[in-house]
């Protein structure tokens, strides 16, 4: 077998494992020999990936409905006060997502809980701390949620099948679940690492995380790639306000488009009439724009009222966090 270049090593790291991680007692020794590289050669280069910020981890990405509850909100922030309203949000530890967005409605986060009151009463307290209103968007459905990435590709990512609701996690495995949130120890015997940890053999570590790939609990298990660092710095939420007999069907139409990412049905709000979801990204924003005008004509949504939020700045990036604030508050209770 030829030895890889570091050029082609570091491409195939990025790229061929964003999900199918190797579920085994040496799985960077499994991915060097697909790579014509060495077991540390593999380490070296993910520890390289995740200090430069291509990677925030070697994990999972949890389906919707595996544990916890998450909400998307949004606020209306003056110009003036814009950076100072999205550092205060930011700083929430259930804040995963915090971007601007070209619209009056300027800044947009994600925030997560254990369940959806500690969520609302979290809302609540970032309404009070910046004296702005949120829109609360709550989803309905899930039509497409895939994140990963076909880095040889002008839109990310491939087509996929839709999305489908998760088996939750079962409490007795939250402990497993806060490690997969923090990501994979990089070492030859990682996943001994976790059993050592949880005081469970690893084979029992190893039949948990394929278990929950075959439910849907974890939607994929691999190296989370950054998009802005991979070189999918532009996207757009595109937004539509279609009837809800026929948002179902005008959902499961547009997860299947080249290009889309996230699609989804969520709730309105007073003054947002929108329930229809879809992100692309895309490595300029002409790319962006044509792969949403194709969406729209494909999927018969031209005669439905929308708009189009392309992402301005990105203030926070992380993945959602159930089960680790859920650790953390159980350590604290118990000292």
């Amino acid at each position: 077998m030829e030895a890889a270049t570091c050029t082609d090593l570091r491409f195939a790291l990025l790229n061929d494992w964003q999900r199918d991680f190797p579920l085994v007692a040496a799985p960077f020794a499994q991915i060097g020999e697909r790579c014509g590289a060495g077991e540390r050669e593999v380490i070296e280069g993910y520890r390289q990936l995740l200090g430069e910020g291509a990677i925030s981890r070697i994990g999972g990405a949890w389906g919707a409905g595996a544990g916890g509850a998450a909400l998307l909100c949004a606020f209306a922030v003056p110009a003036h006060r814009l950076e100072a309203v999205a550092a205060c949000v930011s700083a929430h530890p259930g804040v995963n997502h915090n971007y601007e967005r070209e619209h009056h409605h300027n800044l947009w986060f994600v925030i997560t809980g254990r369940d959806g009151a500690a969520v609302a009463d979290a809302v609540d307290a970032l309404e009070a701390q910046t004296r702005c209103q949120a829109l609360r968007l709550r989803m309905r459905r899930a039509y497409r949620i895939d994140l990963g990435f076909d880095l040889r590709d002008q839109l990310a990512p491939r087509v996929r099948g839709e999305a489908r609701c998760s088996v939750p996690v079962d409490p007795a495995d939250a402990a497993l679940a806060a490690l997969v949130e923090g990501g994979l120890p990089l070492q030859e015997r990682p996943y001994a690492a976790w059993g050592l940890a949880l005081q469970q053999p690893v084979p029992q570590v190893l039949a948990t995380l394929a278990k929950w790939l075959r439910q849907g609990t974890l939607r994929r298990f691999g190296a989370i790639v950054r998009h802005h660092e991979a070189g999918y710095t532009h996207n757009a939420m595109a937004v539509f306000d279609v009837p809800d007999a026929a948002v179902d069907r005008c959902g499961t139409e547009l997860a299947a488009q080249q290009g889309v990412t996230l699609a989804y049905r969520r709730e309105r709000a007073d003054g947002w009439p929108y329930n229809l979801y879809c992100m692309v990204h895309g490595r300029d924003r002409a790319a962006v724009q044509a792969a949403i005008a194709a969406a729209i004509e494909r999927c018969a949504l031209a005669e439905h009222p929308r708009a189009v939020l392309f992402s301005r700045r990105r203030f926070k990036q992380g993945g959602a966090s159930y089960f680790r604030a859920l650790a953390e508050g159980e350590q604290r209770d118990a000292a």
